[in-house]
Protein backbone atom coordinates (compact mmCIF):
# COMPACT_ATOMS: atom_id res chain seq x y z
CA UNK A 1 0.00 0.00 0.00
CA UNK A 2 1.41 3.57 -1.21
CA UNK A 3 0.38 5.61 2.06
CA UNK A 4 1.11 9.00 -0.07
CA UNK A 5 -0.72 8.06 -3.08
CA UNK A 6 -3.86 6.73 -1.48
CA UNK A 7 -3.80 10.23 0.30
CA UNK A 8 -3.50 12.19 -2.83
CA UNK A 9 -6.19 10.25 -4.52
CA UNK A 10 -8.53 10.78 -1.64
CA UNK A 11 -7.33 14.58 -1.97
CA UNK A 12 -8.34 14.32 -5.23
CA UNK A 13 -11.78 13.16 -4.64
CA UNK A 14 -12.38 15.78 -1.40
CA UNK A 15 -10.11 18.86 -2.09
CA UNK A 16 -9.02 19.87 1.19
CA UNK A 17 -10.10 23.29 2.45
CA UNK A 18 -8.30 26.79 1.27
CA UNK A 19 -5.00 27.22 3.31
CA UNK A 20 -4.52 23.21 4.29
CA UNK A 21 -1.84 21.76 2.97
CA UNK A 22 -0.37 18.08 2.86
CA UNK A 23 3.34 17.98 4.51
CA UNK A 24 5.25 15.30 5.03
CA UNK A 25 5.91 14.01 9.02
CA UNK A 26 9.94 14.32 8.22
CA UNK A 27 9.78 17.74 7.30
CA UNK A 28 8.18 19.11 11.28
CA UNK A 29 9.30 16.19 12.84
CA UNK A 30 12.20 14.87 14.37
CA UNK A 31 12.09 11.25 14.73
CA UNK A 32 14.04 9.60 18.23
CA UNK A 33 14.65 6.39 18.41
CA UNK A 34 14.03 4.26 21.84
CA UNK A 35 16.95 2.95 24.19
CA UNK A 36 17.99 -1.04 23.68
CA UNK A 37 18.68 -2.89 27.19
CA UNK A 38 18.48 -6.26 27.97
CA UNK A 39 15.43 -7.53 29.95
CA UNK A 40 17.29 -8.50 32.68
CA UNK A 41 18.25 -4.93 33.31
CA UNK A 42 15.27 -4.01 33.61
CA UNK A 43 13.80 -3.39 37.00
CA UNK A 44 10.36 -2.74 38.81
CA UNK A 45 11.71 -0.36 41.12
CA UNK A 46 14.31 2.55 40.69
CA UNK A 47 17.94 1.95 41.62
CA UNK A 48 21.22 3.48 41.69
CA UNK A 49 21.55 5.86 38.62
CA UNK A 50 18.59 4.09 37.37
CA UNK A 51 15.68 6.07 34.90
CA UNK A 52 11.90 5.20 34.51
CA UNK A 53 11.37 3.90 30.92
CA UNK A 54 7.90 3.01 29.75
CA UNK A 55 8.37 0.45 26.73
CA UNK A 56 5.13 -0.55 23.90
CA UNK A 57 2.88 -1.47 26.94
CA UNK A 58 2.63 1.84 27.76
CA UNK A 59 1.74 3.39 24.88
CA UNK A 60 -2.30 3.64 25.23
CA UNK A 61 -4.40 6.20 24.21
CA UNK A 62 -2.17 8.34 27.05
CA UNK A 63 1.13 7.13 28.37
CA UNK A 64 0.03 4.61 31.06
CA UNK A 65 2.61 5.34 33.45
CA UNK A 66 2.37 2.60 35.74
CA UNK A 67 3.71 -0.09 33.43
CA UNK A 68 7.38 1.86 33.56
CA UNK A 69 10.09 -0.41 34.76
CA UNK A 70 13.56 0.83 35.28
CA UNK A 71 17.18 0.34 33.32
CA UNK A 72 20.65 1.98 34.19
CA UNK A 73 21.18 5.43 32.81
CA UNK A 74 24.02 4.16 30.77
CA UNK A 75 21.73 2.77 28.42
CA UNK A 76 20.81 6.40 27.24
CA UNK A 77 22.77 7.45 24.18
CA UNK A 78 21.74 11.03 24.28
CA UNK A 79 19.52 13.60 26.07
CA UNK A 80 17.25 13.39 23.63
CA UNK A 81 16.06 10.23 24.63
CA UNK A 82 14.16 11.25 27.60
CA UNK A 83 10.60 12.30 27.04
CA UNK A 84 9.53 15.89 26.67
CA UNK A 85 5.94 17.76 27.19
CA UNK A 86 5.00 17.56 23.54
CA UNK A 87 6.72 14.86 22.11
CA UNK A 88 4.56 12.10 19.87
CA UNK A 89 4.85 8.83 21.78
CA UNK A 90 4.33 5.91 19.16
CA UNK A 91 4.68 1.83 19.28
CA UNK A 92 6.46 0.71 16.29
CA UNK A 93 6.05 -3.27 17.75
CA UNK A 94 5.58 -6.54 15.80
CA UNK A 95 1.97 -6.89 17.20
CA UNK A 96 -1.24 -5.80 15.67
CA UNK A 97 -2.49 -4.66 19.10
CA UNK A 98 0.10 -2.28 19.80
CA UNK A 99 1.68 -1.53 16.23
CA UNK A 100 0.74 2.17 15.36
CA UNK A 101 -0.62 3.28 19.10
CA UNK A 102 0.69 6.27 19.83
CA UNK A 103 0.10 9.23 22.38
CA UNK A 104 1.18 12.71 23.16
CA UNK A 105 3.38 13.59 26.13
CA UNK A 106 0.76 15.74 27.92
CA UNK A 107 2.37 16.07 31.16
CA UNK A 108 5.58 14.25 32.67
CA UNK A 109 5.37 13.18 36.48
CA UNK A 110 8.86 12.18 36.82
CA UNK A 111 12.04 11.93 34.34
CA UNK A 112 11.18 8.83 31.51
CA UNK A 113 12.71 7.41 28.64
CA UNK A 114 11.38 4.70 26.11
CA UNK A 115 11.85 1.63 24.83
CA UNK A 116 13.46 0.41 21.74
CA UNK A 117 10.25 -0.55 20.17
CA UNK A 118 8.77 3.28 20.71
CA UNK A 119 9.84 5.74 18.50
CA UNK A 120 9.02 9.48 19.35
CA UNK A 121 8.17 12.72 17.09
CA UNK A 122 9.30 15.95 18.68
CA UNK A 123 8.35 18.72 16.89
CA UNK A 124 10.59 21.54 14.63
CA UNK A 125 8.11 23.33 13.15
CA UNK A 126 6.55 25.68 15.36
CA UNK A 127 3.61 25.75 13.56
CA UNK A 128 1.72 22.68 14.23
CA UNK A 129 0.03 21.73 17.39
CA UNK A 130 1.36 18.39 19.30
CA UNK A 131 -2.37 17.12 20.31
CA UNK A 132 -3.60 17.67 16.55
CA UNK A 133 -0.94 15.88 15.60
CA UNK A 134 -1.21 13.36 17.77
CA UNK A 135 -5.01 12.83 17.44
CA UNK A 136 -3.70 12.55 13.29
CA UNK A 137 -2.17 8.88 14.52
CA UNK A 138 -5.37 7.29 15.51
CA UNK A 139 -6.97 8.81 12.53
CA UNK A 140 -8.53 5.40 10.65
CA UNK A 141 -6.20 5.93 7.48
CA UNK A 142 -2.94 5.76 9.46
CA UNK A 143 -3.74 2.95 11.48
CA UNK A 144 -4.50 1.26 8.12
CA UNK A 145 -1.21 1.82 7.03
CA UNK A 146 0.12 0.76 9.95
CA UNK A 147 -1.40 -2.66 9.44
CA UNK A 148 -0.53 -2.86 6.18
CA UNK A 149 2.94 -2.10 6.55
CA UNK A 150 3.11 -4.86 9.41
CA UNK A 151 1.68 -7.13 7.31
CA UNK A 152 4.03 -7.08 4.45
CA UNK A 153 7.35 -7.57 7.03
CA UNK A 154 8.64 -10.19 8.73
CA UNK A 155 11.18 -7.84 10.80
CA UNK A 156 11.35 -8.03 13.97
CA UNK A 157 10.13 -4.24 14.67
CA UNK A 158 7.56 -3.71 11.75
CA UNK A 159 7.47 -0.22 11.23
CA UNK A 160 10.06 1.70 10.93
CA UNK A 161 10.90 5.24 11.26
CA UNK A 162 11.29 5.71 7.54
CA UNK A 163 7.80 4.74 7.04
CA UNK A 164 6.31 7.33 9.93
CA UNK A 165 8.47 9.83 8.40
CA UNK A 166 6.76 9.85 4.66
CA UNK A 167 3.26 10.00 5.81
CA UNK A 168 1.85 13.52 4.58
CA UNK A 169 -0.55 14.99 6.70
CA UNK A 170 -3.42 17.55 6.06
CA UNK A 171 -2.32 20.90 8.05
CA UNK A 172 -4.02 23.49 8.50
CA UNK A 173 -2.85 26.77 9.88
CA UNK A 174 -2.10 26.54 13.84
CA UNK A 175 -5.39 28.06 14.89
CA UNK A 176 -7.44 26.08 13.27
CA UNK A 177 -5.56 22.71 14.38
CA UNK A 178 -5.26 24.08 18.33
CA UNK A 179 -9.55 24.66 17.21
CA UNK A 180 -9.92 21.15 15.66
CA UNK A 181 -7.80 19.43 18.27
CA UNK A 182 -10.29 20.77 21.04
CA UNK A 183 -13.22 20.01 19.49
CA UNK A 184 -11.70 16.36 19.37
CA UNK A 185 -10.81 16.16 23.08
CA UNK A 186 -14.36 16.80 23.69
CA UNK A 187 -15.95 14.97 21.21
CA UNK A 188 -13.73 12.05 22.42
CA UNK A 189 -14.58 12.12 26.06
CA UNK A 190 -17.96 12.28 25.33
CA UNK A 191 -17.80 8.97 23.51
CA UNK A 192 -15.42 7.08 26.06
CA UNK A 193 -17.85 7.88 28.58
CA UNK A 194 -21.02 6.57 26.40
CA UNK A 195 -18.40 3.49 25.73
CA UNK A 196 -18.02 3.24 29.22
CA UNK A 197 -21.74 3.42 29.93
CA UNK A 198 -22.84 0.90 27.11
CA UNK A 199 -20.27 -1.91 28.51
CA UNK A 200 -21.33 -1.84 32.19
CA UNK A 201 -25.39 -1.74 30.76
CA UNK A 202 -24.20 -4.39 28.06
CA UNK A 203 -22.27 -6.72 31.30
CA UNK A 204 -25.60 -6.24 33.22
CA UNK A 205 -27.54 -7.70 30.74
CA UNK A 206 -25.13 -10.28 30.48
CA UNK A 207 -25.89 -11.52 34.19
CA UNK A 208 -29.82 -11.25 33.68
CA UNK A 209 -29.80 -14.71 32.59
CA UNK A 210 -27.71 -16.69 35.47
CA UNK A 211 -30.03 -14.58 38.01
CA UNK A 212 -33.33 -14.98 36.43
CA UNK A 213 -32.40 -19.20 36.49
CA UNK A 214 -31.19 -18.72 39.88
CA UNK A 215 -35.07 -17.26 41.09
CA UNK A 216 -36.70 -20.68 38.98
CA UNK A 217 -34.63 -22.78 40.30
CA UNK A 218 -33.73 -21.82 44.07
CA UNK A 219 -36.77 -20.33 45.22
CA UNK A 220 -39.20 -21.21 48.07
CA UNK A 221 -41.52 -23.19 45.22
CA UNK A 222 -38.75 -24.61 44.09
CA UNK A 223 -37.25 -25.90 47.41
CA UNK A 224 -40.78 -27.75 47.62
CA UNK A 225 -40.28 -29.53 44.81
CA UNK A 226 -39.09 -33.07 44.77
CA UNK A 227 -35.40 -33.49 45.49
CA UNK A 228 -33.86 -35.98 42.49
CA UNK A 229 -30.61 -37.01 41.29
CA UNK A 230 -29.71 -36.60 37.80
CA UNK A 231 -28.78 -40.19 37.50
CA UNK A 232 -32.32 -41.31 37.92
CA UNK A 233 -33.34 -39.37 35.24
CA UNK A 234 -30.43 -39.12 32.47
CA UNK A 235 -29.13 -41.83 30.43
CA UNK A 236 -25.34 -41.59 28.99
CA UNK A 237 -24.92 -42.25 25.81
CA UNK A 238 -21.93 -44.38 25.02
CA UNK A 239 -22.14 -44.92 21.31
CA UNK A 240 -18.43 -44.22 19.81
CA UNK A 241 -17.22 -43.76 16.45
CA UNK A 242 -14.05 -45.32 15.91
CA UNK A 243 -11.87 -44.61 13.10
CA UNK A 244 -10.17 -48.13 12.86
CA UNK A 245 -13.79 -49.81 12.74
CA UNK A 246 -13.89 -47.86 9.15
CA UNK A 247 -17.23 -45.63 9.20
CA UNK A 248 -18.51 -44.40 6.03
CA UNK A 249 -20.75 -41.46 5.36
CA UNK A 250 -21.28 -37.57 5.76
CA UNK A 251 -22.11 -36.56 9.63
CA UNK A 252 -22.25 -33.46 11.52
CA UNK A 253 -19.67 -32.44 13.97
CA UNK A 254 -21.13 -30.26 16.79
CA UNK A 255 -17.68 -29.27 19.14
CA UNK A 256 -17.10 -26.63 22.50
CA UNK A 257 -16.62 -24.11 20.58
CA UNK A 258 -19.92 -24.38 18.35
CA UNK A 259 -22.42 -24.48 21.49
CA UNK A 260 -22.78 -20.35 23.33
CA UNK A 261 -22.14 -20.63 27.04
CA UNK A 262 -25.55 -20.06 29.01
CA UNK A 263 -27.78 -19.82 26.53
CA UNK A 264 -27.91 -23.28 24.86
CA UNK A 265 -27.36 -21.88 20.97
CA UNK A 266 -25.56 -23.78 18.28
CA UNK A 267 -23.49 -21.11 16.92
CA UNK A 268 -21.80 -23.40 14.00
CA UNK A 269 -20.96 -26.75 13.32
CA UNK A 270 -18.37 -29.01 10.47
CA UNK A 271 -19.74 -31.52 7.86
CA UNK A 272 -17.41 -34.21 8.07
CA UNK A 273 -16.81 -37.36 6.49
CA UNK A 274 -16.36 -40.50 8.65
CA UNK A 275 -14.32 -42.17 6.64
CA UNK A 276 -11.87 -39.20 7.21
CA UNK A 277 -12.06 -38.98 10.85
CA UNK A 278 -8.48 -38.95 12.79
CA UNK A 279 -9.94 -39.84 16.54
CA UNK A 280 -12.98 -41.57 17.73
CA UNK A 281 -16.14 -39.18 18.31
CA UNK A 282 -19.24 -39.73 20.41
CA UNK A 283 -22.68 -40.10 18.70
CA UNK A 284 -25.74 -37.80 19.80
CA UNK A 285 -29.17 -37.91 18.59
CA UNK A 286 -31.96 -35.40 18.07
CA UNK A 287 -33.38 -34.49 21.41
CA UNK A 288 -30.06 -35.45 23.03
CA UNK A 289 -28.35 -33.51 26.01
CA UNK A 290 -24.88 -32.61 24.81
CA UNK A 291 -23.06 -31.52 27.23
CA UNK A 292 -19.40 -30.05 27.97
CA UNK A 293 -18.05 -31.81 31.14
CA UNK A 294 -14.71 -29.56 30.68
CA UNK A 295 -14.38 -25.97 32.29
CA UNK A 296 -18.37 -26.51 33.20
CA UNK A 297 -18.02 -23.27 34.09
CA UNK A 298 -19.07 -22.44 30.91
CA UNK A 299 -22.28 -24.14 31.03
CA UNK A 300 -21.65 -24.91 27.31
CA UNK A 301 -25.55 -27.27 27.51
CA UNK A 302 -27.07 -28.25 24.01
CA UNK A 303 -30.11 -29.95 23.42
CA UNK A 304 -29.31 -31.75 19.57
CA UNK A 305 -31.50 -30.56 17.06
CA UNK A 306 -30.12 -33.53 14.86
CA UNK A 307 -28.02 -36.77 14.74
CA UNK A 308 -24.38 -36.00 14.67
CA UNK A 309 -21.26 -36.43 16.43
CA UNK A 310 -19.34 -34.41 19.12
CA UNK A 311 -16.05 -34.62 20.74
CA UNK A 312 -14.79 -36.29 23.58
CA UNK A 313 -14.96 -33.47 26.07
CA UNK A 314 -18.27 -33.57 25.39
CA UNK A 315 -21.23 -36.15 27.47
CA UNK A 316 -24.16 -37.33 25.99
CA UNK A 317 -27.59 -37.70 28.05
CA UNK A 318 -30.92 -38.90 26.75
CA UNK A 319 -33.35 -37.95 29.41
CA UNK A 320 -36.17 -40.42 30.89
CA UNK A 321 -39.18 -38.23 29.46
CA UNK A 322 -41.52 -40.00 31.44
CA UNK A 323 -39.79 -38.45 34.65
CA UNK A 324 -38.16 -34.92 33.35
CA UNK A 325 -39.04 -32.80 30.46
CA UNK A 326 -35.32 -32.56 28.26
CA UNK A 327 -35.91 -28.60 28.12
CA UNK A 328 -35.93 -27.85 31.76
CA UNK A 329 -33.44 -30.01 32.70
CA UNK A 330 -31.11 -28.54 30.43
CA UNK A 331 -31.81 -25.14 31.34
CA UNK A 332 -30.96 -26.67 35.30
CA UNK A 333 -27.88 -27.60 33.91
CA UNK A 334 -27.38 -24.14 32.69
CA UNK A 335 -27.94 -22.47 35.93
CA UNK A 336 -25.37 -21.41 38.64
CA UNK A 337 -27.13 -23.52 40.71
CA UNK A 338 -26.57 -27.05 39.32
CA UNK A 339 -22.79 -25.65 38.91
CA UNK A 340 -22.49 -24.90 43.12
CA UNK A 341 -24.43 -28.18 43.59
CA UNK A 342 -21.51 -29.99 40.75
CA UNK A 343 -18.48 -31.45 42.88
CA UNK A 344 -16.25 -29.84 39.87
CA UNK A 345 -13.08 -31.42 40.01
CA UNK A 346 -10.16 -28.27 39.85
CA UNK A 347 -7.06 -30.72 40.31
CA UNK A 348 -3.41 -28.55 39.93
CA UNK A 349 -2.31 -28.80 36.51
CA UNK A 350 -5.64 -29.61 34.55
CA UNK A 351 -8.58 -27.73 33.80
CA UNK A 352 -11.63 -28.27 35.72
CA UNK A 353 -14.02 -31.20 34.64
CA UNK A 354 -17.13 -33.38 35.84
CA UNK A 355 -16.96 -37.05 35.78
CA UNK A 356 -20.09 -38.86 34.68
CA UNK A 357 -20.70 -40.12 38.12
CA UNK A 358 -20.21 -36.65 39.40
CA UNK A 359 -22.92 -35.05 36.87
CA UNK A 360 -24.83 -37.94 38.02
CA UNK A 361 -25.38 -37.01 42.04
CA UNK A 362 -26.15 -33.54 41.54
CA UNK A 363 -29.78 -33.17 42.99
CA UNK A 364 -32.29 -31.55 40.72
CA UNK A 365 -35.62 -30.13 42.82
CA UNK A 366 -38.41 -31.70 40.21
CA UNK A 367 -42.00 -30.70 40.24
CA UNK A 368 -44.21 -32.34 38.07
CA UNK A 369 -44.15 -32.95 34.10
CA UNK A 370 -46.83 -30.07 33.17
CA UNK A 371 -45.30 -27.97 35.41
CA UNK A 372 -41.57 -28.61 34.08
CA UNK A 373 -43.41 -28.03 30.56
CA UNK A 374 -44.99 -24.42 31.68
CA UNK A 375 -41.87 -23.51 33.31
CA UNK A 376 -39.15 -24.47 30.22
CA UNK A 377 -41.33 -22.37 28.28
CA UNK A 378 -41.71 -19.58 30.70
CA UNK A 379 -38.09 -19.39 30.50
CA UNK A 380 -37.38 -19.88 27.21
CA UNK A 381 -39.84 -16.56 26.32
CA UNK A 382 -38.05 -14.62 29.41
CA UNK A 383 -34.43 -15.46 28.09
CA UNK A 384 -35.59 -14.55 24.46
CA UNK A 385 -36.46 -11.19 25.62
CA UNK A 386 -32.57 -10.72 27.39
CA UNK A 387 -31.02 -12.26 24.17
CA UNK A 388 -32.91 -9.47 22.27
CA UNK A 389 -32.23 -7.15 25.01
CA UNK A 390 -28.24 -7.96 24.67
CA UNK A 391 -28.75 -8.11 20.78
CA UNK A 392 -29.63 -4.67 20.80
CA UNK A 393 -27.01 -3.43 23.18
CA UNK A 394 -24.21 -4.96 21.54
CA UNK A 395 -25.62 -3.01 18.18
CA UNK A 396 -25.29 0.49 20.28
CA UNK A 397 -22.44 -1.01 21.76
CA UNK A 398 -20.69 -1.47 18.18
CA UNK A 399 -22.14 1.97 16.81
CA UNK A 400 -20.41 3.83 19.64
CA UNK A 401 -16.80 2.19 18.98
CA UNK A 402 -17.74 3.52 15.21
CA UNK A 403 -17.77 6.89 16.21
CA UNK A 404 -13.93 7.80 16.89
CA UNK A 405 -13.17 6.69 13.74
CA UNK A 406 -15.83 9.02 11.72
CA UNK A 407 -15.08 11.96 13.68
CA UNK A 408 -11.28 11.13 13.06
CA UNK A 409 -11.68 11.14 9.45
CA UNK A 410 -14.36 13.78 9.16
CA UNK A 411 -12.01 16.21 11.27
CA UNK A 412 -9.21 15.10 9.06
CA UNK A 413 -10.68 16.16 5.97
CA UNK A 414 -12.04 19.46 7.28
CA UNK A 415 -15.29 18.84 7.73
CA UNK A 416 -15.31 18.87 11.77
Amino acid sequence: MNYTSTMQTKTDEHPLPEGWQLIQLGKICQPIRGVTFQSGEAKALPFEDSIACITTSGVQDKIDWESRCYIPKSRLSSEQQVLRLGDIVVSTANSKALVGKSCVVSHLPFPCTFGAFVTVLRLTNSDVDSTYLSHWFRSPDVLAFFFEVSANTTNISNLKVTDILAIEIPLPPLDEQRRIASRLNEQLTIVESALKAAEEQLQAAYKLSSLYLREVFDNHTANNWAKVRLGEILNPRKEIIHPYDNPKGPAIFVGLEHIESNTGVRIGSVDVEMSKLTGRKPKFYKGDIVYGYLRPYLNKVWIAEFDGLCSVDQYIYKVDNNKADTSFVAWFMRCPVYLERAPIDTSPGQLPRIRTEEVASVEINLPPLDEQRKTSLQITEKLNDTNNLINALESQLAEIESLPASLLREAFAGQG
